[in-house]
């Protein structure tokens, strides 16, 4: 946002180092769910009926880690923010909630020709769906945890939409966003893409089902093994049998084993 203010304003770079330097500003709270996620023990339905709103300029192609940097700093600047931010900034918010699971919700509408993009951050808690994101419309945000199923939770988006003339093309459903703010994976934000004008209802309840399985599945799934480990297990002899004895390596062959390697990581 300081970036747009200095591109846009006529001394924008002046003006944002003026105001940011300024010792005489109120310091206002960047928010009261901030608190409430933090600060407070509270049941998890709690305090994710309390997540709101304080969510500046992201890309979905950077790994998780990144993103929950950014969303780090969305809470100091507290300026701002679009429906991207908002579910990147939720999903920095929840991640000491354990049983809630994250996962990207995007739609793709039309209005008098012209086509319209929003995502929001779809939950799912004590087998029960909800949303949190941001939007100009208070029913195309935030959503309790009150949804059985996943097509419920689209359906409420699609009547929200109609409310608005707008005609509901596609939704885009992702996979579940680890809970590990270091993880350098990144979000999948459309495992699944339907097409609602080419699928009946039951259909797309049937779609909406099979993603559903899906990302329990992954749940359980283990991590996959360091590159480390894997490099170490391919050093080994492959003539040796499981039960042959081990053999002291010298310091020779050691440094001759490094250098292998080393020379495998240059071809490579």
């Amino acid at each position: 946002m300081w970036r747009h203010v200095a591109r846009i304003h006529p001394n924008g770079e002046a003006l944002a180092k003026e105001i940011r330097g300024a010792t005489d500003l109120k310091v206002l709270s960047p928010g009261s769910f901030t608190t409430l996620c933090y600060r407070m023990t509270l049941t998890i339905s709690y305090r994710y009926n309390h997540t709101g709103t304080q969510f500046f300029e992201i890309k979905k192609s950077r790994p998780l880690t990144a993103l929950m940097d950014i969303a780090k700093e969305m809470t100091r600047e507290a300026l701002p923010i679009k429906c991207l931010e908002a579910v990147i900034l939720g999903i920095y918010l929840t991640n000491n909630m354990p049983g809630v699971e994250r996962f990207p919700l995007s739609f793709k509408s039309q209005f008098s020709g012209n086509h319209f993009h929003h995502i929001v951050l779809g939950v799912h808690s004590g087998g029960r769906f909800g949303a949190l994101g941001m939007s100009r419309r208070e029913d195309l945000m935030f959503k309790p945890l009150e949804f059985r199923t996943l097509m419920d939770l689209v359906q409420e988006f699609n009547g929200a939409y109609r409310g608005y003339w707008h005609t509901l093309h596609k939704v885009k459903i992702g996979q579940y966003v680890s809970h590990d703010p270091h993880s350098v994976e990144q979000i999948e934000w459309k495992h699944s893409i339907l097409d609602l004008d080419k699928l009946t209802k039951e259909e797309l309840r049937k779609e909406l089902e099979r993603h559903t399985r899906d990302m329990r599945l992954k749940i359980g799934k283990p991590a996959p093994p360091s590159p480390t480990k894997d490099r170490r297990n391919s050093m080994g002899s492959p003539h040796r049998g499981p039960s042959s004895p081990i053999r002291r390596i010298s310091r020779v062959e050691r440094r001759y084993d490094l250098s292998c390697a080393l020379d495998n990581l240059v071809l490579h």
